[in-house]
């Protein structure tokens, strides 16, 4: 397991590199949610982001990082579409070509955004081994550098600068919470807590039907995600050997929540914040609302991953 940490001068590195190229999302707040909870909530909006989702604060990040030698070949990944769009637009303003690799499966909302953000789309089965074998022989055919959507230092820096915003936007949190995936949020998340508000505690959140997480966090030891099912498709994967010691060692707890808890917290920020989540980004209010925490009028962010939903496929119709 590789115990290798990004450091404070890294993140900072990676919030000055990408500042001027990615949106300061707001931050919004709910009364009714508050007096529901007992919790003061501050909910960081990355469904507001660029491309509709954090993942474009660590492909933006990636691709300036490039020498210019690496940037010619233009840049591959696998994704089920988060992180596929944002390497997609990252590349594009940068003038290099995106190879993507993508499930069969995934939503079409995000296949769309690809294509139309100029990425050249490979599709492969629905699991992590053929998404890595396919991806290997992209890379062998075009010498592209390897964008890993998580496992990768400077993606790590580039999502942490979402929890670096919201810390000076609202000083003084109790709690972070952000949802867990492959762990590129919640380690960036977690560092970013770390070095620059060290009181301030931090949890994942994950769906109980893919809660690998939790489990590598309870036996401390890595448990790759086997057969995940939940709706909230971006947080399917496994943690990795980057990710993994970061979560381990600097986030403070792991909490979960089914789906129908998942849709009916998608739904509650719909109608009482007006914005459009997709279920992974509703995944920390879900386990909140299952596991509250004690101690009322606590200062808790959350952050909302993204809004790439296909609203022609909502979980309430």
């Amino acid at each position: 397991m590789t115990k290798s940490y990004p450091t404070r001068a890294d993140l900072l590195a990676a919030r000055n590199r990408i500042q001027p190229h990615i949106h300061k999302t707001p931050v919004l707040t709910s009364e009714t949610l508050n007096r529901i909870t007992g919790l003061n909530l501050f909910f960081k909006c990355e469904n507001f982001q660029k491309t509709g989702a954090f993942k474009f604060r660590g492909a933006t990040n990636a691709i300036l990082s490039l020498s210019p030698k690496e940037a010619q070949a233009g840049v591959a990944t696998h994704s089920s579409g988060n992180h596929a769009q944002a390497l997609a637009l990252a590349a594009a303003q940068r003038g290099i070509p995106a190879y993507i690799v993508m499930p069969e499966n995934a939503p079409q909302v995000k296949v769309a955004a690809v294509k139309a953000y100029g990425g050249q789309i490979t599709f492969c089965p629905a699991t992590l081994r053929a998404r890595e074998q396919t991806l290997r022989a992209v890379i062998a055919k075009t010498k592209a550098t390897e964008i890993h959507p998580y496992n990768n230092h400077t993606i790590i820096c580039g999502q942490s600068t979402a929890a670096q915003e919201l810390l000076e936007t609202i000083p003084g949190l109790d709690w972070i919470i952000a949802p867990v995936g492959g762990g590129g949020l919640l380690s960036g998340t977690a560092l970013a807590c770390h070095y620059f508000a060290p009181d301030t505690r931090v949890m994942g959140a994950e769906p109980l039907g893919a809660d690998d997480t939790w489990q590598s966090f309870v036996n401390k030891t890595l448990i790759p995600s086997v057969n995940p099912k939940t709706i909230a498709d971006g947080l399917l994967t496994s943690l990795g050997s980057l990710t993994y010691p970061i979560i381990l060692d600097h986030v403070h707890t792991i909490i979960r929540a089914d789906e129908l808890q998942i849709i009916n917290a998608m739904r509650d920020l719909w109608e009482r914040m007006k914005i459009i989540i997709e279920p992974s980004a509703a995944v920390p209010l879900a386990a909140l609302l299952a596991q509250p925490l004690s101690g009322s009028g606590k200062k808790v962010g959350l952050i909302l991953s993204g809004g790439n939903v296909d609203l022609n496929k909502l979980p309430w119709q």
